[in-house]
């Protein structure tokens, strides 16, 4: 292993010692050497398969299957490197955080572990690794027990070493030092080309993680990051860059298409600004599986989940260092496709196992098999309701006559087992972040303007409409004029004056004035309940079912009416 010494602390390597057993140089007289990756991305501590449904090409209709586990991914990549040993996996950010109960119970070390046993080498950060904030990403990835989670820090081993891949972050600056607060790249030797793996993040994270955790740092362009650091790069023989870049798309075209050439969002934006020397950029965030090209560039993305990875080559000239073809394809990780990894499938179930003590423990019996998040073509969602419900209850002792919640706070349906009965697990599912409950007063105008801020143009925006609670309705019309949508403002049926204050609970994050919501930083007397989201919930299925009135049974009355 050759180690260079930069402001960005990278390393060259050989793939590790497969590579060194393969040897890192071509043979023979080809004149380009052929590169393969497999890249990842928003796995977000998905360590077990789950269900997953898409329409590849020539599918005329979905199809749903179980798809992704560590062990089942870890099958393939061993499958893969016997066919080239220099084979590298890499990653476009979001490995954890969101994470489903098995991770999130242990401060998702179980993930970046196996993240570890796959061999992953870099990945970027993504706005999910900074859920808990900058003291936490860098712990995750540096190792100790000092975190804001002391309640899951190394309680599932006693002395958390940190990840061995490497997250980057070109974009993500220290305000005091000028700095990015882990390396910009990593350059890898692989088969004697040098390879520099660029990693950034949204540039809008700061408007999506709670600002607390993240004060002092600044999120800058993602393509002035990557270009500033091109000529850097060069004067080291690097001429072949990937970009790992957590901003992702959309796409009309299927998972498997090569390629799309209608690649829309932010992406593409940022794309076409790259320095035309990249030809290759590993995408995330959006959770769509594509294979496109932007302005001759391929970009990618693997759906989410460990579902699909993407498996790509790079045809790179010997003599001159240049990427001269790029290909790539979107492989579904199916259960029985390749072997599970053995190492990796005993890790599963020694966790699997240990988690499912705690997670198997009941909480409270609901009134349908599952309260479902789909909002049906409304802006309201059952489960949106509930917890909105569960915040004003827990937000009662300090006041709070109103809950909002942001639906993207909302990451699974609540579902049940036999009986009906929610476990521990299950609830956990449904709001994995950890967030604590805040109340402030708000006055009615200032609730008004709240509500405006969920419409850019005549659409709800990115994030979704705010969940409310019980008692608060409204009703509104995209057809006026921007500042006068929401009308009909009531609590409890009397309409809300815009003078008088109110008192209104949200979980820290939108309290924060996350999700594109500014509103909240205005409210005054704030209070934090040091309430989790999680015991709120479990407290109010608990307390529906002591009152004979099961949560999750449909409403009567919608509290959001759209006038079309």
């Amino acid at each position: 292993m050759k180690t260079h010494t930069s402001p960005f602390i990278h390393t060259a390597f050989c793939a590790g010692a497969l590579a060194v057993l393969a040897g890192c140089a071509s043979t023979g007289a080809e004149s380009t050497t052929e590169i393969n990756l497999v890249a990842l991305n928003d796995l977000h501590g998905n360590l077990e398969a789950t269900k997953f449904t898409y329409t590849g090409t020539g599918d005329k209709e979905p199809r749903t299957v179980l798809a992704g586990g560590i062990d089942n991914v870890a099958g393939a990549l061993q499958a893969w490197r016997r066919e080239d040993p220099a084979l590298l996996l890499v990653g476009a950010g979001d490995m954890i955080g969101a994470s489903p109960a098995l991770s999130a119970m242990w401060a998702d070390e179980p993930t970046i572990h196996a993240l570890d046993m796959l061999g992953l080498s870099f990945t970027s950060v993504g706005n999910h690794e900074f859920d808990q904030g900058r003291v936490e990403l860098l712990r995750q990835q540096k190792g100790g027990c000092a975190s804001p989670r002391a309640d899951k820090a190394c309680q599932y081993e006693a002395n958390y070493r940190g990840a061995k891949f490497d997250y980057l972050a070109a974009n993500v600056i220290d305000a005091n030092t000028r700095r990015p607060i882990l390396p910009a790249y990593r350059i890898a030797d692989i088969k004697g080309i040098k390879v520099a793996f660029i990693g950034t993040v949204l540039k809008d994270t700061a408007d999506v993680v709670a600002s607390a955790g993240i004060a002092g740092l600044q999120f800058i362009d993602e393509a002035d990051a990557v270009n500033r650091l091109l000529p850097e790069l060069r004067k080291q023989g690097v001429n072949t860059f990937v970009v790992l870049i957590h901003q992702g798309g959309r796409t009309e075209a299927p998972y498997d298409q090569q390629y799309c050439s209608d690649l829309k969002g932010e992406i593409a934006d940022v794309v076409t600004r790259f320095d035309p020397a990249i030809r290759l950029v590993i995408s995330g965030h959006s959770h769509k599986g594509y294979l496109c090209k932007v302005d001759g560039r391929l970009v990618t993305q693997a759906q989410m989940g460990g579902h699909m990875v993407s498996r790509i080559k790079l045809m790179v000239d010997r003599q001159t260092g240049n990427v001269v073809d790029v290909s790539a394809r979107n492989v579904i990780i199916e259960p029985g496709d390749y072997a599970p990894e053995p190492k990796v499938a005993a890790f599963l179930a020694q966790v699997r196992e240990r988690s499912n003590r705690e997670l198997g423990k009941p909480v409270a019996h609901i009134a349908t098999p599952a309260v479902t998040r789909e909002r049906n073509g409304t802006d309201e969602s059952a489960l949106g309701n509930l917890v909105a419900d569960a915040t004003l209850l827990a937000g009662r002792p300090y006041g709070a006559q109103i809950a909002f919640m942001n639906t993207g706070g909302i990451r699974q349906d609540l579902e049940s087992g036999e009986g009906r009965l929610v476990t521990k697990g299950q609830a956990q599912a449904v709001l994995p972040f950890g967030n604590t409950l805040v109340v402030m007063n708000l006055t009615g105008a200032q609730i008004r303007g709240l509500l405006e801020q969920q419409w850019v143009g005549d659409k709800v925006n990115s994030r979704g409409a705010l969940q409310v609670s019980e008692g608060f309705t409204y009703k509104y019309d995209v057809r006026k004029p921007e500042g006068a949508r929401a009308f009909d403002i009531m609590l409890n049926g009397v309409p809300l004056d815009d003078t008088s204050s109110y008192r209104v609970a949200a979980n820290n994050f939108i309290a924060e004035g996350g999700d594109a919501f500014p509103m909240f930083r205005e409210g005054t007397n704030r209070v934090d309940t040091a309430v989790r989201d999680i015991d709120s919930l479990n407290d109010y299925l608990v307390r529906r079912e002591q009152e004979f009135k099961p949560a999750g049974a449909a409403l009567a009355e919608p509290r959001i009416r759209r006038v079309q």
